[in-house]
């Protein structure tokens, strides 16, 4: 059982619709296209066409497996507020060693991607994270030492 938000499961159920509906029937297209050009041993559009088509296999049964197996977390919000850190919240901390603010979104591990500042619940600073209220200081143990957080704020963010 994997870990996703709200906004995740909408997405990959967006794109499991868009594969399954129209993706597929575009490259059937394709595929029976390129099958009425003739001798199809030397089509590079129907290898194309079907090499797409795989692809679209593929991901469709990937999408399919992540949402059966896929459990929604929705951020605890008590009186309208975000009081702690949480699965699917929006965190702001900052480094005490260079006083540098940094934003994270709490995300399961299937949905984890540095670039975008979503990081995995299990993730050692995720895991430091989680429960931390404003205001409290986390310490989150690294190869290079010991780096310690100070949470400035929680936020849930549509």
């Amino acid at each position: 059982m994997s870990l996703i938000t709200r906004e995740s499961k909408d997405k990959y159920e967006e794109e499991l619709r868009y594969l399954t509906l129209t993706a597929r029937k575009e490259v059937a297209q394709k595929i029976k296209d390129a099958r009425e050009q003739g001798d199809l041993s030397e089509n590079a559009e129907y290898d194309a066409a079907k090499e797409e088509q795989g692809k679209i296999e593929s991901r469709i049964v990937e999408l399919e497996e992540l949402l059966k197996n896929a459990e929604v977390v929705d951020v605890e919000v008590v009186n309208g507020k975000v009081t702690k850190v949480s699965f699917g919240c929006t965190v702001v901390v900052t480094d005490l060693e260079t006083k540098e603010d940094i934003e994270f979104k709490i995300v399961g591990a299937s949905e984890a991607s540095t670039l975008d500042g979503k990081i995995s619940n299990e993730s050692p600073i995720g895991v430091a994270l989680m429960g931390a209220k404003k205001g409290e200081t986390v310490e989150v143990e690294c190869p290079a030492g010991v780096i310690q957080y100070k949470v400035k704020s929680i936020s849930v963010q549509k």
